[in-house]
């Protein structure tokens, strides 16, 4: 079987960044089938791939997520964005976007280009340009670092709610649960003359 060209393997490279999304915020206990649950909801996930996030700090994550066909990834990132992901029954601030194809680490080379990379001497026409560029890179580093402090610490809030919601509901039924048994209910049944239904 004859080989595919460069151009054909980067054509199906290019396809499969179309199909897949990118979405951060993700906790350290979000596991491959965990995340896979959540998203066969909107369609056929083919494959996931956790990515580091070199900006965030280390308990959260980024995944690739590669969808059957572009019009589920299209979906994801449109139900994404108006409405919270649930993951394991948990509403969970996760954002969603499309994929670029310099987040893949497999991505093929395209007309053989290479990048160099080379330090710059201070004497260079166009060092300030590149110092620059870095001071502003790092501004961007810090700012997004602060903006995910917040969504974490929006997530514990939310963390929080939940579990004393569930607390206040497990105590309701902890209450109806002993007032059916220590016979609290016939008594009140009794006084009041109202039947009771046997279930």
């Amino acid at each position: 079987m004859e080989e595919p060209s460069a151009d054909e393997i980067y054509a199906a490279f290019e396809e499969k960044v179309k199909r897949t999304i990118y979405i951060d915020n993700l906790s350290h206990q979000v596991t491959e089938t965990v995340l896979k649950n959540a998203l066969n909801q909107f369609g056929n996930v083919t494959k996931v791939q956790f990515i580091p996030t070199f900006f965030t700090p280390c308990n959260v994550y980024a995944a690739l997520v590669e969808m059957e066909s572009v019009k589920q990834a299209e979906e994801i990132i449109q139900d994404m964005g108006d409405s919270t992901l649930m993951i394991s029954g948990m509403p969970r601030p996760v954002r969603a976007q499309k994929a670029k194809m310099e987040m893949f680490d497999d991505r093929p080379k395209k007309h053989h280009k290479k990048i160099a990379c080379y330090w710059m001497d201070p004497s260079h026409q166009n060092f300030d340009a590149v110092n620059k560029i870095k001071n502003l890179t790092k501004k961007h580093a810090a700012e997004v670092a602060y903006l995910m402090e917040l969504q974490l610490a929006e997530e514990e809030m939310l963390h929080n709610q939940q579990s004393e919601t569930l607390k206040a509901n497990f105590k309701k039924y902890e209450l109806i649960d002993g007032v059916q048994t220590d016979g609290t209910l016939k008594h009140l049944a009794a006084r009041y003359g109202t039947q009771l239904d046997d279930y």
